[in-house]
């Protein structure tokens, strides 16, 4: 499935790093940057969080709250969050049902081997709940600026 804007962005519920099972109808009346990444703590992953982490404050500003997704499980989350000092939320989709939902779970390559993954894809939700831009095949650098720029 290929979401695009103006579609409803699928609901879903998924544990924190505290195992708090977090509900997109959570944030409704919000707008929300659901960002899904591969890996936490590897280079791209980190810069894009820590970019994400350096704007927060201006996002909260505008009311909208960030969130990331990721395969990793909630204790490697945590770490990921410790060692960057991250405010925003991280969910774990080690299921990958959600990423699938969202298409984000796809085939991937590296070195001439194939493997299923994530790809760096982020949503822009608006507070009806329904998707106002997707991002696919983002740049971790200066990705969190040209969000902040869109909501």
């Amino acid at each position: 499935m290929t979401l695009k804007a103006g579609d409803r962005a699928p609901g879903f519920e998924l544990p924190d790093v505290n195992g708090n099972n977090v509900k997109l109808s959570d944030f409704r009346g919000q707008y929300v940057v659901l960002y899904f990444y591969p890996k936490d703590d590897t280079p791209g992953c980190t810069t894009e969080a820590c970019e994400f982490q350096k704007d927060e404050r201006k996002f909260g500003m505008k009311g909208v709250k960030i969130i990331g997704i990721s395969a990793d499980p909630p204790e490697s989350h945590r770490k990921f969050i410790e060692k960057y000092k991250l405010r925003f939320t991280l969910l774990s989709d080690e299921g990958h049902k959600v990423c699938e939902k969202y298409g984000v779970w796809v085939e991937k390559s590296m070195y001439g081997r194939k493997y299923m993954g994530i790809a760096r894809t982020t949503f822009v939700i608006g507070k009806d709940g329904t998707i106002k831009r997707v991002h696919e095949k983002v740049k971790p650098e200066g990705h969190s600026r040209e969000v902040l720029g869109e909501v």
